[in-house]
This record gives C-alpha cells, structure tokens and sequence, in this order.
C-alpha cells in the first residue's frame, strides 16, 4: 500500500473516540472503535478478493426478471448446479428428506450409521450393503426429468456452458448432455476400476451391471480385489477435472441456475461464491438454501446467497420443484410448449427402447428354458421393472458365500 493510499484512508476514517470528548462511556468508544476497524479490514479484502457488489444486471429480483435477463442475449454462458432433488419426481429419493430420503429407508442393510453405505472404508470391508443398493438404483430403469430436458433446450439454444451435477443417475446424459456438457462431481456409474492402487484395472458399465443383477460381489479379473463404480464415496477425492473445469467456467458463467441441492456438501457447495460478483444467481428449490459461507462468514461478509437484505441485488429464489420451477420458466421464455414437446417424445423413445429389450430378454428365457429344464427364472424385483434372472444351482452354490439380496 502506497504512502499516498494510506493517507487518503486515514482522512476517510471518522474521528477516533479520544477525539470526541462528549462520549463518556469507555465500553461504547471501544467498540466503536473495533467496529471502524473491523469495516475497514472488510473494505480492504473486499477490493483485494474482489468480493464488493458488481453491477446489477437484473431489472428485477425474480423469475421474471432472470427471463428478461436470459431473452435480452446477454446471457450466454449459462451453468447449471444440481443435485438429486432434480431427479425425485423420476422415483429416485435424495438423500436427506426425513422419512423419503435414502438416508431414512436403510435399516434393512443394518449399517452402523447411515453415511457409511458410501464411507469407502466400510465399503472395502462391506461391499454388500452398497451393491445390493445398486441393484435398486442402477442407471437405467428411469426417465429423465422436466428439468433435465431444460437444460437441454440451454443446450440446444445455445447457452449451457456447463452442467455441474451431484447426481450418479446418469439421467443428464440419458437426457442428452454429453461428456463436455457435464461434470459429474461425484463420479459416475459409466465406468468402474479395481480399489487396489497398484492395479486400478478399468471395467465397462456393462461389465459392472452383469455383475450387480447376477448379485456378485464384482471382483478384479486381474488380482481378485473389489471393483467399484467411479462414484464418489465419502473419503475419496472428487474426478481431477472437476477442479480443472471450475477454474475456467465460473469466472465466465454470466448467469449461475442452482437446483434440487441442499448445498451442505463441500467443496461442490462454494461454486456458487466463484461466479463474477455481477452474475445473477437463482435458486429454483423446495426451500432457500446456500445463504451461509462460512469462510466468508468469519471476515463478516455474511457469506452465500442473499435473497431477502436489502443489499440483495443479484440473487433469485424460486419456491417449488424443480419441474414446476423449469416449467414457469420455460413459460416466460416463451419455450413451454417446445419443452413439454421434447419430454414427451423423449421419453416415447425410451418407452419404446425398453419395450424391445423387455422382448428380446422374454425371448432369451423363453429360449433357455427349453434347452435346459434345471434351470430356474428367479424373478427380481427393481423398481418398477421386473428382470428374470436365469441361474442354475451350480452357480447359486458358487456365489451363495456373496449372494446380498
């Protein structure tokens, strides 16, 4: 700091309490004196960090004034944040809604607590519990929601920078994301690699889904150790490239779209604190969220979001679903009709696509049972879907020490 700088600080500064004989109280001029301290160290790291108020690009705090924002053409690097409450209203729980969420329906795996189904230490000790989850929630017996087909259509128009999911559903992509649309933060089920380090031989979704719904524990066809889904677990580092991508995308994103996460689970939580200070910020949540930070918190900024102060000047709250909440938007846009247009047809596709793969695995059954009478269809129950499983007794006594049904 110049010589001159400080100078022109010290002149802007108020009169210290030894220069106010009228104050007689000691406790108030010290903490008048702190506080002329304190808003002058947060003056400084707010020009050093850059953290003071941008420019407001929004004419109004609303849904309406963000589809102002985005119809205007200045909105051209959209990303989006989103966890599992985007993918609810396809049948799959979040995690933390008390009696819905996954965390409150998992008693039947008797685990200590239940965080530890994705702890990767009790998982390399405890590969049952997490795998027979994974025959329930495997990718693929779902449709994408409202939600993600408009983020498609930010896509299709042009406008989605990027996709920053929480999710291992896998429906971003089922929807039509691709690789370079989308980080998966916490991992992925499109491919699988052996835990020991020394090996890390890599295996295809396929491979790992013949496993799964054949009820083996997957194991290493190379030294014999557990194979996991490149998911997350907690006690893992998350993907390189989520780090790597954060960097370039967030200082350009000029419109950030947060939905269907609670925003507890660091570091995916502080993307929303490395946008530009003038990018607008909307939430389209059941309730508000993300309005602590707790680094910043410490140097007094209040951290987070701020929707209701009345510094407030760049950050939306919409309260509702996230389909309801694509949909009102959409319906500014003007891009409702096209949105439910796609939904429909996409998920016709998919219908169609299952109703073929349902008759091909009828016709194999159907085959199989002819040609050897010892074998038993063993139905198994996932969802709202139904697989036979053909296995001999042979097999069953093979796998009876690893069968987690």
């Amino acid at each position: 700091m110049s010589e001159s700088q400080e100078q022109s600080q010290t002149a802007e500064e108020p009169e210290t309490p030894e220069q106010q004989p009228d104050s007689d109280d000691s406790s108030e001029e010290g903490d008048a004196s702190g506080d002329t301290e304190m808003d002058f160290l947060r003056n400084l790291f707010s020009r050093t960090l850059g953290l003071s108020p941008g420019e407001k690009v929004l004419d109004e705090l609303s849904l309406d004034g963000v589809a102002r924002y985005i119809q205007s053409g200045k909105c051209k690097n959209v990303i989006c944040m989103v966890g599992a409450g985007i993918s609810t209203s396809a049948g799959i729980p979040d995690f933390r809604s008390p009696g819905t969420g996954l965390y409150s329906n998992l008693q039947k795996y008797n685990l200590p607590y239940p965080e530890a189904i994705f702890q990767i230490e009790y998982f390399k000790k405890h590969p049952e519990p997490f795998f027979a989850l994974a025959r329930e929630l495997y990718p693929g017996q779902f449709k994408p929601t409202v939600c993600h087909y408009f983020m498609r259509m930010l896509k299709d128009k042009g406008i989605l920078k990027r996709c920053y999911s929480q999710n291992i559903d896998t429906l971003e992509r089922v929807a039509g994301l691709e690789g370079e649309d989308l980080i998966e933060a916490h991992g992925t089920f499109h491919t699988s690699h052996c835990v020991s380090f020394p090996c890390r031989k890599e295996y295809s979704m396929e491979w790992m889904k013949d496993k799964i719904f054949t009820e083996d524990i997957p194991k290493c066809e190379a030294c014999n150790s557990l194979v996991k889904p490149d998911i997350v677990f907690f006690g893992e580092n998350l993907p390189a490239r989520f780090f790597s991508s954060m960097k370039k995308d967030f200082p350009q994103c000029d419109l950030l779209i947060i939905m269907g996460t609670s925003l507890q689970v660091q570091p995916f939580a502080s993307l929303v604190s490395r946008v530009p200070n003038s990018c607008p910020r909307l939430l389209i949540n059941m309730e508000k969220t993300g309005q602590s930070d707790f680094a910043m918190g410490l140097l007094g900024f209040g951290g987070g979001m701020d929707f209701d102060s009345d510094k407030a000047y760049r950050d939306v709250a919409h309260l509702s679903s996230c389909d309801d909440g694509c949909l009102a938007l959409a319906e500014l846009l003007g891009w409702k009709a096209e949105l439910e247009e796609l939904v429909k047809r996409e998920h016709a596709l998919i219908d169609s696509k299952e109703g073929t793969n349902k008759g091909e695995q009828m016709n194999q059954s159907s085959s199989a049972s002819e040609k050897d009478k010892n074998q038993q269809t063993s139905p198994l129950i996932i969802g709202k879907r139904m697989l036979p499983l053909l296995l001999n007794h042979h097999s069953r006594s093979c796998t009876s020490g690893q069968n987690v049904a």
